[in-house]
């Protein structure tokens, strides 16, 4: 199998499954006051660490919990929850689900929300947030890379002008570490989503960077755990997991980003020189973007039968996002970018990670076009 889907999640480091097992096999709670429930919580403490050390924050401003889903849902009900369920935020029509469904839930509630539309590249401008901005704008949150076509976000310039208006601003980098540098201290960010599976980390870990001195509603109840934002016994195994992992992912990424550059600009050129063999292949992805991305649409193509003879062919891609897969909906963000929904849902998604060889990628694009002529026959 070719795997081009490292998007939707990166297969588990071996360094990080070594590191899981070790603090697996170790008995106790980290909640715990004997000795092996402080030797959990040790290592829980560790890779809490080994995270913000590798994302430029205090280990103090980072809440544990079960990835980005959770890390947007929290940041957004939470605010909105702790003002009434009253006040204006701002997002844009590119970001996650996971931020677009408590974005749009939350209207029903009483909040008024502004999604921004995308400019050139896919990219938010300041310029556009600080139009949007209203005196009752209590959050802006855009996301730092795009999980389908790869444009990245001036979030410190977004930041900026947030914090100008008496905002503050989030932001889901779920798809930064490894890839793109992450500073958040630099970034001047006050909350930043994360999922440790998207740097060969366990499923399930996440973080959610508060900025210090800023406080959030409980998203748990039940417990003192993570300062009594989150109750419920942590995964220690999995955030020491996540750390150790984290730390070979940012060290390795200056090469890792060149490498995907490099595959990323190969497939581009295969299919882009294509047209004479396989008419009304198109690029989607932001070519000055994250490198990890690649999107493609087969224009006329049966986007369904697309995707099943490349995995037949051995291929594994997907149509966008995962956590939208089996919904038979365009991508958003392919809609929004201005694609008709026809063709958002014959569109296709490759991502790469350091494992990719430029081979995989040759023998993917080839297998991607045979794949778009037997799905218009």
């Amino acid at each position: 199998m070719i795997y081009l889907d490292y998007a939707s999640t990166h297969p588990m480091r071996p360094d990080a499954l070594q590191a899981y097992a070790e603090v697996a096999s170790l008995a106790g709670n980290p909640s715990s006051i004997h000795r092996a429930g402080q030797l959990m919580r040790e290592r829980l403490e560790e890779g809490r660490t080994l995270m913000a050390a590798a994302l430029g924050a205090h280990p103090l401003e980072l809440l544990l919990n079960g990835g980005g889903t959770e890390g947007d849902n929290h940041v957004l009900m939470g605010l909105s929850q702790a003002r009434g369920y009253q006040g204006h935020l701002i997002t844009s029509q590119l970001e996650h689900s996971a931020l677009l469904a408590p974005a749009r839930w939350l209207q029903t509630q009483g909040v008024q929300v502004t999604f921004l539309p995308p400019g050139p590249g896919g990219t938010v401008s300041p310029q556009a947030v600080q139009g949007a901005m209203r005196p009752e704008t209590f959050l802006v949150s855009v996301h730092h890379a795009n999980n389908e076509v790869g444009a990245v976000q001036d979030v410190s310039a977004l930041a900026q002008v947030a914090h100008a208006g008496g905002a503050l601003f989030h932001t889901d980098a779920v798809q930064s570490p490894g890839v793109l540098p992450v500073d958040l201290h630099g970034w001047g960010v006050d909350f930043a989503s994360f999922s440790a599976h998207k740097w060969g980390g366990p499923l399930g870990v996440g973080a959610l960077y508060v900025r210090r001195g800023l406080e959030l509603p409980p998203l748990l109840l039940g417990g003192g755990q993570e300062k009594g934002l989150r109750a419920g016994t942590q995964n220690a195994p999995g955030v020491y997991a996540a750390g150790v992992a984290l730390r070979a992912a940012v060290q390795e990424q200056p090469a890792l980003h060149a490498h995907l550059r490099r595959l990323n600009d190969l497939m581009t050129r295969l299919l882009a020189v294509s047209d004479t063999r396989v008419p009304g292949l198109r690029a989607n992805h932001t070519p000055a973007g994250s490198p990890k991305v690649a999107s493609f649409t087969a224009l006329g193509a049966d986007g369904e039968a697309l995707l099943m003879n490349l995995d037949m062919a051995g291929v594994a891609a997907s149509a966008g996002s995962a956590c939208s897969a089996g919904t038979m909906q365009p991508s958003h963000v392919l809609t929004a970018l201005g694609l008709s929904e026809t063709d958002a849902r014959t569109s296709v998604r490759f991502s790469f990670g350091a494992a990719t060889t430029a081979a995989e990628v040759t023998r993917a694009a080839e297998l991607f076009m045979q794949a778009a002529r037997d799905s218009r026959a």
